[in-house]
Order: structure tokens, then sequence, then C-alpha cells
């Protein structure tokens, strides 16, 4: 891959072997899709690309976090996702070769990699078994976009919010937990767009966690304090 070092190289390999997009692929076939990959860097706050941007390529995440998200015509933020090492984006604009459907932003500096779609459809089509993986990616964004609108529709903002933490901080899809598995760096403003509500009202709910002792607040990290109590919140009766 151009611009990394063998370690580097290395470190890339181990992550699409992790994702569930390329486990079914063989060590060659991985290796053979991340040296035709290159790599791109963003520093934190940069714009990776833009609902309708027209680009069929996929990128994984090999360190840093990426925001997926969406804007209305209002301009109000919905964020749709955190992605971290070993997560991929961009695989619907890949498969169908339209427009991208969303927003994606770098979080945090971080290193991506970028694969073009006739590589890793030349990639999957070399091993039938490995479009399970694919399938099993398009259902996992379908089932979490089912659970967000069912806790729209059903929850109340502690709830939601709870919820939003816990899935930050342990990672959207089970699979990626943050370094240290306790804190977000997510500011309120973000967290306000994850969960579909104001920054005030997220702040006075933090405020009253930080109070009794749930959470921590500390500038811009919020960590976890009483897990049991949060776990709670985010599953009320």
């Amino acid at each position: 891959m151009k611009g990394l070092t063998p370690s580097g190289l290395e470190h890339a390999r181990k992550l699409l072997a992790n994702c569930i997009l390329f486990r079914k692929l063989t060590p060659n076939e991985r290796s053979a899709l991340v040296a035709r990959a290159h790599m791109r860097r963003f520093q934190a706050g940069d714009t990776i690309f833009l609902m309708g941007a027209q680009h069929d390529s996929m990128l994984a995440v090999l360190s840093g976090e990426v925001k997926i998200s969406m804007s209305s015509s209002e301009g109000r933020e919905i964020v749709l996702a955190i992605l971290r090492p070993g997560e991929v984006f961009g695989e619907i604009a890949m498969l169908d070769g339209k427009p991208r459907s969303a927003d994606a932003k770098a979080l945090t500096d971080c290193n991506l990699a970028v694969l073009e779609r006739r590589d890793v459809l030349a990639a999957l089509e070399g091993n039938p078994a490995a479009w399970r993986g694919l399938i099993e990616v398009l259902c996992s964004r379908l089932r979490r976009t089912d659970q967000h609108l069912v806790e729209f529709a059903l929850l109340g903002l502690p709830a939601r919010l709870a919820k939003a933490l816990l899935r930050v901080i342990d990672g959207e899809r089970g699979e990626t937990p943050m370094a240290d598995g306790r804190s977000s760096r997510l500011t309120q403003h973000e967290l306000a767009n994850l969960v579909g509500a104001t920054r005030e009202n997220v702040n006075k709910c933090l405020q009253e966690w930080r109070r009794v002792g749930i959470i921590r607040m500390e500038k811009r990290v919020i960590s976890i304090a009483d897990r049991d109590a949060l776990e709670a919140l985010a599953a009320p009766e």
C-alpha cells in the first residue's frame, strides 16, 4: 500500500483480516487487496466525502475515528455512526456505483485505506464464499438503522443518550471499543446529533449524571464512573 511502512502494511493486513467484509478471503487474497489499496491521511474535522458525491471506492479505517452523518435542508446534522479501526464505509456507493448516501468526516486524525471498486469486486468474485461477509455487513447496517428508529420512536432522551454513550464507548458494533473502554471524546453537540436532541437538553442530562456519580466529565472527555447505573438508564422498564 502506497505510503505504508512494512510494519504499517502488516497492521493493515491484520485489520482487514478482522473486518467482517474480508474475513472469508484467504490471506493471499487479503494481501493482494491491501497491495492495491492506497492510504489517505485526514486531520480531525476534515471532510472525507459529502453525500451526493460520485465516488465508487470504499474505505477502511486504519487508525482514528470517522463520523458518518446526514444533514437536513435546514442544516441540522444527524450522526449515523462513529467508525473505528477495522471498520469499513462507503460500501453502498462501491456496490451500486451511485452517489454517496451520507457524509463522512474525520472525527480525529485518521489514516484510511482506499479500496477501489474494481479491486474489491475482483477479490470477492474470486472467492464466492466472501460474498457472505458483504451480506453480513449490509444486514448489520439495516439492523442498526432499525434499532435507532425504534429508540427515537419509543424512548425518552435519558435512555437514548445512555444507549448512545454505551455504544460509542463499547464500539458501535461491539467489535471496536474505545482504547480505554470507558470514555468518549464526542462533543455534547455531536452527542445531541447522535440522539436527535438539543445540546442544551443533552447537557442537562450529563450534568445530572455527573452530579450523582454516573459519569465524569473533564474537558471533552466523558468517562463512565458507574456502568451499572448507566446500563439501567439505557434499559428502562
